[in-house]
């Protein structure tokens, strides 16, 4: 078995095995009570070992853990090893949202696995802790940047950012307990002279674990990405990592793009570095709510594992590589890198193979790749524009010349391309799920990089002077940059200096769409029209990028946004209504295009027959954006809705197949538009929108449906029981 059903099995053994000591009426709910929290699997990739660390992320549910509550992880055979929770951000109750979890398994036999159940309670106390990252200095770990640039040699070490936190420069400890610690600093690029490169600079992390002799994971990152410094371009080096005293990457003739960086992860003693894989206990995570509610009843295919391997050869991972990601985002078509979540994350959620977490690493790897990392030289964190000396950035090419930086002010015609382009319309989700299971810090630095950048790239009135609005962007855009923003919220760990940035963010925006289209009420559809100041305009409806937006809501106020609440219920109405107003056809409910005004400068209609009418009411209609004329000369608006007229209809004037009850615009494809449809009605019927059930109902029974197997990047379905465990709250 794999995915959420790894974990399922044993913990079913352990709640018959608990059941039977407790004995006696409501023994089951006792033991089910005492195995609330979640369970993982640890995979070993390598040969057997002894005395093995794991570090992994967990999120947990409102009310599960408290922070003064003790962890514990059980092993198979019952036995307790002690845990270090490094508590990052806590839900609105005071419980732990997020948390790095770590521990040292006794042994782990080549290629095995073993299951621990998170369990609250005393363990065996864990070893105090010893001494700082200056006496792993001292027992000779080591860790160096050489870089050769423009004629000069650069290089950044370990000790000179160690010796910079000494003096007061920025660093800090990420994990601090008695089995794990990780300390974090940085380092600018020297020449032996002592000048300083004024782009690059050096981020360096260890992880160790006091109890077991040389086991520490370095990390180095290397960036250029300075927000202020003038003179931005990419540049062009050799570049070579030490760690312990041997070389582990080295590049001739790397380019560094603009705007972007990389890392490099190796241990100190490389012989006994664990080569591990934790899977998550999706089910769990799943019900959290911290992702959607993906089908677990999926099991991706055989195939589509495969080709995650085929479509990620070396050549697409390491420094300055980005992955499986379309290195053209504005590119269109359904591809599996947009929606929710990517198809390799959903597919590792639902399967927990390791092909398809390289491919989700190799993603969050390659996120820095892009030249959107806006890093402040004076707080050391990605850019925050709320401050009055940062109102007016803007990184839109038409204001290079105007107002403060960061636009990129190149040094010479042409110093600044890359091979990749950004955009919000089709931006994927890179580090969010990666940083949610790992902890690792560089991922969640990758999503406050893109979130912190997706408002800028307008002129600043239409973002609101620092409130991070992105009513300007494309209706796709602005559901992936909510959604990107509410990760970004939602998992910013409680002490970090962005935490309250990125929520006010989440509320500027919220403020803006309640009071434009829940107060506005601007047209009886519920669809995006463009009302408000600065807002992307349309003259017509895309209803698969409106259904997007509304998903952004319904998940929104599923990671605990209640004023996200009242705006799905307003906006779900159109996706609803074209699924169960008479007189509009759920057929086409996933239409391409729809026109909701009879002329340019006309008002919205009234109502969806209405617009049903004008849109399929003609001698000819667009379908799957084609011209369709029956030969006959029949009206596609007089066969019945869903019937097989309608189908045959169709299908005549299609030169296609068209089964009654299938609904328009690839209905069967996992990317097409009634797949685009789907978690936006599974929302709407999540927060008990009137008639979503009914909505769901028919869109389930439709013909043709997909084979989530191939990718189930859409497989999002209703959850149970959220409009009464709100009315609880």
């Amino acid at each position: 078995m794999s995915g959420p059903f790894l974990s399922s099995a044993p913990r079913l053994l352990r709640l018959l095995a608990l059941a039977a000591m407790l004995g006696g009426a409501g023994a089951m709910a006792d033991a089910a009570a005492a195995q609330a929290l979640p369970e993982v699997r640890i995979q070993n990739l390598g040969g057997a070992q002894s005395s093995v660390p794991f570090t992994f992320g967990q999120v947990f549910a409102p009310g599960d853990l408290r922070k003064q509550d003790r962890l514990a992880a059980r092993l198979d055979d019952g036995a307790l090893i002690p845990l270090q929770a490094d508590v990052k951000a806590t839900h609105a109750d005071g419980s732990v949202r997020h948390a790095v979890l770590s521990g040292v398994l006794p042994r782990l036999g080549a290629r095995g696995a073993a299951a621990i159940a998170l369990v609250k309670g005393d363990a065996p106390a864990p070893r105090a802790a010893g001494g700082g990252v200056d006496s792993l200095l001292a027992d000779g770990l080591a860790a160096a940047v050489t870089i050769k640039l423009d004629g000069a040699t650069y290089r950044a070490t370990l000790a000179d950012a160690v010796a910079g936190a000494r003096g007061g420069r920025n660093a800090s400890l990420w994990l601090d307990g008695p089995l794990v610690r990780e300390w974090r600093g940085a380092a600018p690029f020297r020449r032996q002279a002592g000048a300083a490169h004024p782009l690059l600079e050096a981020h360096f992390a260890v992880r160790w674990y006091p109890g077991l002799e040389r086991q520490a994971r370095v990390e180095v990152v290397v960036e250029n990405a300075k927000t202020f410094q003038s003179g931005a371009r990419n540049l062009d080096y050799d570049v070579e990592v030490e760690v312990g005293g041997r070389t582990v990457y080295t590049e001739d003739k790397l380019r560094h793009y603009h705007h972007a960086r990389w890392r490099q992860l190796a241990w100190w003693n490389a012989a006994r570095a664990p080569d591990l894989q934790v899977r998550p206990d999706s089910a769990y995570l799943i019900a959290s709510r911290a992702v959607s509610n993906y089908d677990q009843g999926i099991a991706p295919s055989e195939l589509s594992l495969v080709n995650q391997v085929k479509r990620l050869p070396e050549e697409k991972t390491g420094p300055m590589t980005i992955g499986p990601v379309n290195p053209y985002m504005p590119s269109t078509g359904g591809r599996n890198d947009i929606g929710p979540l990517p198809a390799w994350s959903v597919q590792y959620l639902l399967s927990g193979d390791p092909r398809a977490f390289r491919t989700m690493v190799a993603a969050a790897e390659g996120s820095g790749s892009w030249s959107i990392h806006l890093r402040d030289e004076r707080t050391g964190y990605p850019l925050r524009t709320d401050t009055p000396a940062n109102r007016a950035v803007s990184t839109h090419m038409n204001l290079a010349d105007k107002g403060p930086l960061p636009v990129p002010r190149c040094a010479g015609k042409g110093l600044c391309e890359t091979p990749y382009k950004h955009d919000t319309a089709h931006q994927p989700s890179l580090a969010y799920l990666p940083y949610l299971l790992t902890g690792d810090y560089y991922y969640l630095e990758e999503l406050q990089f893109w979130a912190a950048s997706n408002p800028l790239e307008t002129d600043p009135v239409n973002s609101g002077h620092g409130q991070g609005l992105v009513r300007w962007q494309q209706v796709r855009g602005q559901a992936w940059s909510l959604r990107t923003l509410g990760h970004a919220a939602y998992i910013t760990p409680d002490a970090h200096p962005l935490k309250d940035y990125f929520v006010k963010q989440v509320d500027n925006n919220l403020k803006f769409y309640h009071a434009t289209y829940v107060v506005g009420n601007p047209n009886r559809l519920g669809v995006y029209d463009g009302s408000g100041a600065g807002s992307f305009k349309v003259k017509a409806s895309a209803p698969w990028q409106d259904d997007f937006l509304t998903w952004s809501f319904g998940y929104l106020a599923e990671l605990g946004f209640e004023k996200a609440l009242p705006i799905l219920q307003w906006k779900a109405r159109y996706a609803v209504g074209r699924m169960t107003t008479p007189g509009f056809c759920w057929i086409q409910a996933s239409a391409y295009h729809l026109e909701f005004r009879p002329g340019p400068k006309e008002p919205l209609f009234r109502d969806l027959p209405t617009m049903y009418a004008f849109n399929f009411g003609g001698d000819s209609i667009l379908n799957e954006s084609k011209k369709l004329r029956h030969p006959q000369g029949l009206k596609y608006i007089d066969q019945p809705c869903g019937s097989r007229e309608q189908s045959e209809w169709l299908r005549v004037a299609s030169k296609g197949h068209w089964s009654p009850g299938r609904m328009s615009g690839f209905s069967d494809s996992v990317l097409g538009f009634p797949a685009n449809m789907q978690p936006a009605l599974a929302l709407a019927a999540t927060w008990g929108v009137p008639k979503a059930d009914e909505a769901w109902q028919r869109f389930e029974a439709r013909a043709d449906r997909p084979d989530y197997r191939k990718t189930p990047v859409w497989a999002i379905v209703p959850r149970e029981g959220m409009v009464a465990d709100k009315a609880r709250r």
